[in-house]
């Protein structure tokens, strides 16, 4: 492994720098008190098990993103606390009924991506622990019929069997009555809009309209396969990472295949059913929309856009196959071409939330390009602004002009600032994207500082929600320890990473670099050391790193990309050519003055001795997706 030293000395440290540190340190802080409110000494989260499991990824979501911010640098606590959390929720949900043999009994797969990351970050971030193995396996196995008790899936026809599914086989073997409403709601409306006699959300007081309608979902969600289920490859594509067992590759790629040719017949977009004799819309008279989380109920385009990304962000990442980036990318394109301006207040959007960044950073302004989400027998609605996080993981993992272009398209058709941060912490804990994009494009330098400060604020902000508490163990409400999680993750993936957060509903990271600590033989950045990823292009990755400590050494191991899968062929980088640091007397070294240097690489490792306050910007070659992906691609 070729080896660097930096040699120029820090004459102002960076402020960028100087916030990074201050936000690592303040969540590794803020979890102490999260904890202490929240959650029992063994690790299971204070509730009345006589409240009932739910939906399992409510509990599971509470630590998402804590392994990420501890293979970023984190304290090594954070991961005692994911770990013992894992174990505490399982614990509890398995005597509430609703996880079974470790993993969901039957679950939707929109739900259960949300709990599958938690799982999949602690095996990115602690890929050598025999536990994450054996349960990363068998997880999987779920899906390729080795488990008899549990056979989800259909090789024959390519389809998982039924919407829900998991550790307790397929759901529709179940005899379950329906229940009144399955889902209706003002807030997103009927799940189908084609039973004679149910027009509104208000049809359903009557109680015969409202069984009626629950029977006729019933017959439709209960079995066959839908497009949510892609998320599941996910799941087998983890197992295939932490283990490079080839059956998992396979079988993504299998399954993947199966769902693209769909789509191709489908002009471009993902149909959301399938049957069990593996026709489009066998259960919802021929129609390629209404299944479970489809196009018509519920989040529409929203999810069935991370689940195109993902699937194809999976594929891609196992093959270095490009082509399987056309599924997100025509689905995108479809969307995007239906995009109109809109009066955002004259719109019903079923999830305004998310979008409070943008309608925030337009002040007064009220018209922006808004795109359909949903979609039934009336045709499109749901008019909402599109999603910065497509267009950002999309052009993450192509780095292709087109999407780029595609970036531009909407920034300019927006009505606000994309240099802007606005401070707000989602569910998804993202949606930062617009000024990041703009960082990398040169044209928003004080995105660093803006962005770290936001996320500060964040942190801030949920410890006072926690200091403020009062109903700890009596609440009922499963989404208290989301908003109160103090751990935002988004800002340093962005900046040391080179990398968009990964997508909420079952996305695996996809970054440019990771770091380890080479004198503590750790994943993450050494204490005191701060990154920025500057420049992302095709071939090349820039990024500065700065020592901070004016007393010890740093050393630290750069990786390319977040699984080894890319390789950097050499970096340039400058060297000290002045005297530094002189002599005591008069008191001031010579000025600073460097010349560039070469030095190829030529693997997926350098490493880079960082002397006390110093600092050095790397500007690597780069080529993507060369190499095998692997969650064991770590120096050590």
């Amino acid at each position: 492994m070729e080896t660097i030293t930096a040699t120029v000395p820090i004459e102002r440290p960076p402020s960028w720098a100087l916030h990074q540190r201050r936000l690592i340190a303040a969540m590794n802080d803020a979890v102490h008190p999260f904890v202490e409110t929240y959650v029992h000494p063994n690790g299971e989260l204070i509730w009345d098990d006589a409240f009932g499991g739910g939906s399992p990824d409510d509990f599971y979501e509470t630590y998402f993103n804590w392994p990420l911010l501890y293979l970023m640098g984190g304290g090594e606590h954070l991961m005692e606390l994911a770990h013992q959390g894992w174990e505490g929720v399982t614990r509890l949900l398995t005597r509430c009924g609703t996880v079974y043999k470790e993993y969901a009994l039957a679950e939707d797969q929109f739900h259960q991506s949300e709990s599958d990351i938690f799982f999949y970050h602690l095996c990115l971030a602690d890929p050598r622990n025999g536990s994450l193995v054996m349960r990363a396996r068998r997880f999987a196995g779920l899906y390729l019929n080795e488990d008899l008790d549990a056979v989800n899936y259909d090789p024959e026809h390519k389809i998982i069997l039924s919407p829900r599914n998991g550790s307790g086989g397929p759901d529709y073997l179940s005899d379950d009555p329906p229940t009144k409403g399955m889902g209706a709601g003002e807030r997103y409306g009927l799940p189908a809009y084609d039973v004679p006699g149910i027009e509104s959300v208000s049809d359903l007081d009557d109680e015969e309209k409202a069984l009626r309608l629950a029977a006729v979902m019933q017959k439709r969600y209960k079995k066959g396969d839908v497009a949510a289920n892609l998320a599941v490859t996910s799941l087998v594509t983890n197992a295939f990472l932490i283990s490079g067992e080839e059956k998992y590759r396979d079988w993504v790629l299998e399954y993947t295949d199966a769902w693209m040719e769909r789509a191709r017949r489908n002009d471009g977009l993902l149909p959301d059913n399938v049957g069990h004799s593996g026709q489009v819309g066998e259960y919802i008279d021929g129609k390629w929309y209404g299944g479970v989380y489809g196009w018509t109920a519920w989040h529409g385009w929203y999810n069935l856009q991370m689940t195109a990304t993902d699937v194809a962000a999976n594929a891609y990442l196992l093959t270095r196959d490009d082509s399987y980036l056309e599924l997100p990318r025509r689905q995108m394109d479809r969307i995007l071409e239906m995009g109109e301006q809109r009066d955002i207040h004259g719109e019903h959007m079923s999830l305004r939330e998310h979008w409070m960044g943008q309608f925030t950073a337009m002040r007064n302004r009220t018209e922006t390009l808004c795109v359909p989400y949903r979609y039934g027998d009336a045709g499109w609605f749901d008019w909402q602004p599109p999603s910065p996080t497509f267009l950002a993981a999309l052009w993450n993992l192509s780095m292709a002009d087109e999407d780029w272009e595609r970036i531009e398209r909407v920034r300019q058709a927006e009505a606000y600032d994309w240099n802007e941060v606005v401070s707000f912490h989602n569910k998804e804990d993202s949606c930062h994207d617009q000024p990041w994009l703009r960082f990398l494009a040169g044209a928003n330098p004080d995105y660093p500082e803006a962005m770290l400060q936001a996320a500060y604020q964040s942190v801030v902000q949920r410890l006072g929600v926690v200091r403020e508490e009062t109903e700890a163990g009596t609440h009922r409400n499963v989404h208290r320890w989301q908003n109160a999680n103090p751990v935002t993750t988004e800002a340093l993936i962005q900046q040391t990473l080179g990398g968009p957060q990964p997508i909420y509903n079952g996305g695996l990271l996809h970054a440019r670099l990771r770091y380890y600590d080479n004198i503590a033989k750790c994943p993450g950045l050494p204490s005191d050391v701060g990154a920025l990823v500057e420049k992302l292009e095709a071939q090349r990755t820039v990024v500065r790193l700065v020592n901070l400590n004016p007393v010890e050494v740093r050393e630290l191991v750069v990786q390319a990309g977040a699984f080894g899968e890319h390789s950097f062929d050499r970096v340039e980088y400058s060297s000290l050519t002045s005297v530094f640091p002189g002599t005591a007397v008069p008191y001031a070294a010579d000025p600073v003055t460097s010349a560039p240097r070469t030095v190829r690489v030529g693997g997926k490792h350098l490493t880079v001795e960082l002397p006390p306050a110093t600092e050095i910007t790397l500007d690597l070659s780069t080529q993507r997706y060369v190499n095998e992906p692997s969650l064991r691609s770590g120096p050590f």
